[in-house]
């Protein structure tokens, strides 16, 4: 029957148990199945396509642009796996929206995080092209993020991110009993040092996998704690889902500005508004 196969041809997705006709163009990308709830609540109208294991799958409208969301669970290997499964069934916009540790002071809890770049710190996307390969966000999805901010009214800010695959050691935090791995209590500030905004854990593999496959993606992350100032809330959290929600309209204009014009790419040339 569809979906007991794992032949990547199959209509029907191994892991994600949904088909051609499940998804929209452009998916979001949550962690937490609990927020594809939060995030549908936000569009026009919404209906579940596909729930197992982690991945919960839905798709609707967003001020009459098509959209879908699927949540990947934890960390880069079953993001990864989110991003293949979706590809193969026509999605080819993908944006990362979550919660994140802001690690410079002036990246308030609340705020927003609109990653340009990422610093590969996990091991799935090393797995798909040598280490010194950039993980970094398509320019469109940047570009329709900043503008869904402004027009929105949220504080963000652009920058790099640092993706993780451990909570606890790989973000500089203690293990059971205080456990401390080798470099630890030097990695936050070294990756200061280096102008990296925020850590998390999926954004780099998302990231690589559609530079490598053709395919635009983008991150925008609520920061819920700072490392700099101590603060942790779990504070504005629709406010990334709202934000992304928006730049998938914004990016729907931009292809049809982008087709009326005949060329290959979006440019601040190109206005969204007439």
């Amino acid at each position: 029957m569809p979906g007991d196969s794992e032949d990547p041809n199959e209509d029907v997705q191994y892991h994600l148990e949904v088909g051609p006709d499940d998804v929209a163009n452009a998916v979001l990308l949550p962690g937490n199945p609990e927020r594809v709830d939060k995030v549908t609540a936000l569009w026009d109208e919404s209906e579940e396509k596909g729930y197992h294991r982690e991945y919960r799958t839905a798709t609707g409208t967003y001020e009459g642009a098509p959209i879908s969301v699927t949540s990947t669970g934890i960390g880069s290997p079953s993001a990864a796996i989110a991003v293949e499964e979706l590809a193969r069934i026509g999605a080819d916009t993908f944006l990362r929206v979550g919660s994140c540790g802001a690690i410079r002071p002036e990246a308030e809890v609340g705020d927003l995080i609109l990653t340009t770049g990422a610093v590969r710190q996990e091991g799935t996307s090393d797995e798909y092209v040598r280490e010194d390969y950039p993980a970094t966000a398509d320019h469109e999805v940047v570009s329709a993020l900043v503008a869904a901010a402004e027009r929105l009214g949220y504080d963000y800010h652009t920058g790099i991110t640092a993706s993780t695959d451990s909570f606890y050691a790989g973000q500089g935090r203690p293990g059971f009993e205080g456990f401390e791995a080798a470099g630890s209590d030097e990695l936050v500030e070294n990756l200061k040092d280096a102008n990296v905004m925020n850590l998390e854990m999926e954004a780099s593999s998302i990231l690589t996998l559609a530079n490598l496959y053709g395919l635009r993606a983008g991150a925008v992350c609520t920061v819920y704690a700072n490392r700099e100032t101590g603060e942790f809330r779990t504070e504005g959290e629709s406010r990334a889902a709202e934000t992304a929600s928006l730049a998938v309209k914004l990016l729907a204009q931009m292809d049809e500005k982008k087709a009326e014009a005949g060329v290959d790419s979006w440019h601040a040339g190109m206005s969204l508004d007439g």
